[in-house]
Order: C-alpha cells, then structure tokens, then sequence
C-alpha cells in the first residue's frame, strides 16, 4: 500500500507539473492570437478607411520609392 501511494503522488507531481507547462504554453498562444488579431483589426482598418491611391503611395513608399525630385531624411540617430 505504501508503495502504491507513493506510485500515485509521484505520477499526480509529474502530472501537476505538465499541467503547469501547458497553461504557460496556452498563455503563449493566447498571447500570439491577440497579437495577430490586433493587426488584423489594423489592416482591416487601414483598408477600410483609405482610399486606393493612398494604399498604392504607402506601398510604394515601402518598397523606397519617392516622387520625382523629392528629398528624403533618414534619422540615423536610433532614437
């Protein structure tokens, strides 16, 4: 009988300590999941509330390209 109930609390410990990996685990992906979810609502809004000439110069922007005789600054400082 000892060794049975020793046999039980060590597999429930094991078991308790999976347990623990998991939630922190399933808090990790919960995080992930609001995360993306939040730049989905973003791009879903910026979709939404520009115009197609607007999302066509901010793509181009993205890519580096500037109007005809346009200056662009660069802040190097990293602040």
């Amino acid at each position: 009988i000892v060794v049975f109930c020793a046999y039980v609390f060590f597999t429930l410990g094991q078991q308790f300590s999976e347990l623990g990996a998991k939630k922190t685990e399933l808090a990790g992906y919960q995080t992930a999941i609001s995360e993306t979810l939040s730049r989905t609502d973003e791009k879903k809004n910026t979709l939404e509330n520009s115009t197609e000439e607007e999302l066509m110069e901010d793509a181009a922007r993205a890519h580096g390209y500037v109007y005809p005789n346009e200056q662009v600054f660069v802040d190097i400082s990293g602040n």
